[in-house]
């Protein structure tokens, strides 16, 4: 299947997926009070679908620091940080998954000028270029997307997600449980 196709693939599939959510009034319960609510009234099970809803989320472009201001209101700083560690790192693993499946390296596959530079930069590190990348913008869906379509191999993707993502997770929790604090909303 020629890259083009695939693309159109993964963007009719993205689509869809947000307009079925968003027709069903899903998208609309993935807010703050809800997740927190989630994980306090159901705290083993709530967790797990917490995980689930923050990979489905990532999938329909919900940001995932509601996720994690719900854990750290509802678990605190360390244990929501935990928690969102596992949710975020599990999210971007479901992505990277479903878009390499429906698209293949199709970015790789391009003729296209600035496609090709950007991969080759991402070619000549690709570790430290995914950690960065995680450390500068975390979960962000569209992210999560160019990866998996860049071809590059799943373990470093995994890697560099792993050990990217906990500084602005920490920095997150200690500005939510901040806020939290100063608010007196927790």
């Amino acid at each position: 299947m020629r890259s083009s196709h695939r693309l159109l693939l993964v963007l009719l599939f993205l689509l869809g997926l947000f307009l079925l959510f968003e027709a069903l009034g899903i998208r609309a319960r993935f807010n703050l009070q809800a997740l927190h609510d989630l994980i306090l009234m159901h705290p083993v099970s709530g967790l797990l679908l917490f995980i689930l809803l923050f990979a489905l989320g990532n999938l329909i472009q919900i940001p995932g620091w509601i996720f994690l201001a719900a854990a750290v209101l509802a678990l605190g700083r360390v244990y929501g940080g935990i928690a969102t560690y596992l949710a975020a790192s599990a999210s971007c693993v479901v992505t990277f998954l479903t878009i390499r499946y429906l698209g293949g390296n199709a970015l790789r596959e391009l003729d296209n000028r600035l496609a090709q530079h950007l991969l080759a930069g991402l070619d000549r590190h690709p570790l430290a270029s995914i950690i960065a990348l995680r450390t500068l913008f975390q979960t962000v869906p569209a992210l999560n997307y160019s990866l998996a379509l860049s071809g590059v191999p799943f373990r470093t993707y995994l890697l560099g997600t792993l050990l990217g993502l906990p500084l602005p997770i920490a920095l997150y929790c200690l500005f939510f449980d901040y806020l939290a604090m100063w608010l007196e909303i927790a």
